[in-house]
C-alpha cells in the first residue's frame, strides 16, 4: 500500500507542477485529480485518474488495473458523492454517480475505443464490471 501510496505521490506532484501533464503511463492522456472523502475514515483522499470529457461533466472508471475488486475511491464515491476535481489549473466541485444501463455501455465503449488499455483491464477483470463515474458538476 505504501508504494501505491508514494507513487501516486510522486503522480500527484507532477500533474501539479506542469498543468496537469505527466509523463510515463498517463503520458498524452486525460488525467484528473479526484479528491474524495474516505467512506468510513472521513479522510480526504486524493487519486490521479484518466478521466473521459461528457459535455460538462466529466467520467473517471474503476478499472484498478484489471484487478477482481472495485478501487477504494469508486467505495468513498458511493458513501460520499460530492467532491472535487483538479483539472489542469482549475479546481470543480462535482456530484459523483454511477452510470448504469445504455449510459454506462455507451460511455465505457467510447473509453475502450479511446484507450484499448481498458479493454485490458476489462479482460484481466474477469467479469467485474468495472465501475463508470459520472462526475457531474455540483
Amino acid at each position: 500500500m505504501s508504494d501505491m501510496n508514494e507513487w501516486n505521490r510522486q503522480v500527484i506532484e507532477e500533474f501539479r507542477a506542469n498543468d496537469g501533464e505527466v509523463g510515463g503511463m498517463f503520458a498524452g492522456r486525460n488525467l484528473l485529480l479526484l479528491h474524495h472523502t474516505g467512506a468510513r475514515s472521513g479522510v480526504e483522499r486524493v487519486n490521479p485518474l484518466v478521466y473521459q470529457e461528457l459535455g460538462d461533466s466529466v467520467v473517471v472508471f474503476g478499472s484498478k488495473g484489471g484487478a477482481a475488486t472495485n478501487p477504494d475511491w469508486f467505495h468513498n464515491l458511493v458513501a460520499h458523492p460530492t467532491a472535487s476535481i483538479e483539472l489542469k489549473s482549475e479546481n470543480r466541485r462535482v456530484i459523483a454517480r454511477v452510470a448504469s444501463g445504455e449510459e454506462r455501455k455507451r460511455i465505457w465503449e467510447a473509453q475502450k475505443a479511446a484507450d484499448p488499455g481498458f479493454a485490458e483491464y476489462e479482460a484481466k477483470a474477469k467479469g467485474r464490471q468495472i465501475p463508470v463515474v459520472v462526475l457531474d458538476p455540483a
